[in-house]
């Protein structure tokens, strides 16, 4: 990086600090932005600042949205009944593209991770709990995601929950559909038995 400009290396330094963006990466988007229009760099960096001054949390969900409360918990004809708990808003939006699902969300913005210093006052737990006290909630379906910190946020929810009379269902895992057994991993096809289901 040391042949390049002071202003490309700050930029490549910013990139870089975006998930999932290495030097390279940061390196070519920092090259992109130098050959597009100064129109299309204008619009790129107006959209973040837009981002940042208009989206906030939703005061139900926690969903990131313009408005007080997002379109999905100000939407009567969804079962406000249910509640499905997700990690991040990305998750909320894959469970919604499906449109299978009517009820409601709850987004924590995160998972339980003690050893990056996430711990359960970083997830937005009282809320949801605020949520199950006012007594119109029958289910929560945990959509954490399969993963060590995702199981353990799932496991804490359900802790929480005990002693309440109210369902808690987790959402199934397993063999993909149109997937190939001899190339699922152990610990799916060990899921996927656990969580057999009759014909």
């Amino acid at each position: 990086m040391k042949a390049y400009a002071q202003p490309i290396k700050k930029l490549i330094e910013e990139l870089g600090k975006l998930p999932g963006i290495g030097e390279k990466t940061a390196t070519r988007l920092a090259n992109y932005i130098l050959r597009a229009t100064a129109d299309d760099v204008k619009k790129l960096a107006e959209s973040i600042i837009e981002v940042k001054r208009k989206i906030k949390f939703c005061s139900v969900c926690l969903n990131l949205t313009e408005t007080e409360t997002c379109h999905i918990c100000h939407d009567k004809n969804r079962d406000h009944t249910i509640i499905c708990v997700v990690q991040e808003p990305d998750a909320m939006v894959a469970i919604e593209e499906s449109g299978c699902f009517h009820g409601t969300y709850h987004v924590l913005h995160g998972a339980l991770a003690p050893l990056d210093g996430i711990g359960p006052e970083s997830l937005h737990l009282n809320e949801l709990m605020k949520r199950i006290d006012s007594k119109t909630v029958k289910e929560i379906i945990i959509a954490t995601n399969p993963d060590v910190h995702g199981e353990a946020t799932a496991l804490l929810i359900i802790r929480m929950l005990k002693g309440r009379n109210i369902k808690v269902t987790r959402i199934a895992t397993g063999v993909p559909l149109g997937g190939d057994l001899k190339y699922i991993d152990k610990m799916t096809i060990s899921k996927s038995l656990e969580f057999r289901r009759g014909m």
